[in-house]
């Protein structure tokens, strides 16, 4: 049987962050559980450059149209390769980090991760089968998260990006007053994370070994 395969993205450019440790401590345990696991981590890999044109966020159809530059079309075939991804990041300004949110615009790219119908306002999702998994830190506290920020990153990446493409979300995790934690608390937060990656290792499904999804 096919071990399911997970893509960890740590979507922010700090290096040794919480959320480094957190991911680690994910990828470690579903890799101890038979998964097969990659990790991008956006601050040592690159993040792609910001789109300038209409080409920029759209899978090439025929060799004459523009290509996608070798990292983005490398970030493709990750998510294309993933049976799971899970995100980690801090909400900066009510908002994701501008790297990962700079990664999601180059990867998740149409007739990739979606497609336009000829006609109507309606859309094939292309990423159907797949699963993910959200944890975000953050300093602002659960209720003024809610309340004010309208929970803002977590429905962005959720509902505007993974289910519109298909992906369906397995678990939100929301870790609040960063800034005012305690060792306990975020060594508590790291053990949550083993747990979870042991968890997904054993319950993902793993698809069927397709293609990349053609334009």
């Amino acid at each position: 049987m096919n071990a399911p395969r997970i893509l960890v993205i740590v979507g922010t450019p700090f290096a040794g962050s919480l959320n480094h440790a957190l991911a680690q401590s994910y990828a470690d345990a579903a890799r101890t559980g038979g998964a097969e696991v990659r990790v991008v981590d956006l601050a040592k890999d690159a993040v792609p450059q910001h789109p300038s044109q209409r080409d920029d966020v759209r899978l090439p159809r025929t060799e004459a149209d523009v290509q996608l530059p070798p990292e983005v079309a490398a970030y493709v075939a990750d998510v294309d390769w993933a049976d799971h991804l899970v995100f980690f990041f801090p909400q900066w300004w009510g908002a994701l980090p501008g790297a990962l949110k700079t990664w999601i615009d180059r990867v998740f790219v149409r007739g990739f991760a979606y497609r336009y119908r000829p006609t109507g306002r309606l859309w094939d999702k292309l990423l159907t089968g797949r699963s993910a998994r959200i944890v975000m830190t953050m300093d602002s506290p659960a209720f003024w998260n809610a309340w004010v920020y309208r929970d803002a990153p977590i429905r962005s990446l959720r509902t505007a990006t993974l289910e519109y493409c298909g992906i369906k979300v397995r678990g939100v995790t929301r870790l609040a007053e960063v800034r005012h934690s305690s060792e306990a608390d975020r060594e508590r937060w790291v053990r949550g994370m083993a747990s979870f990656g042991a968890t997904d290792a054993e319950s993902v499904a793993p698809r069927a070994r397709d293609e990349l999804v053609a334009a």
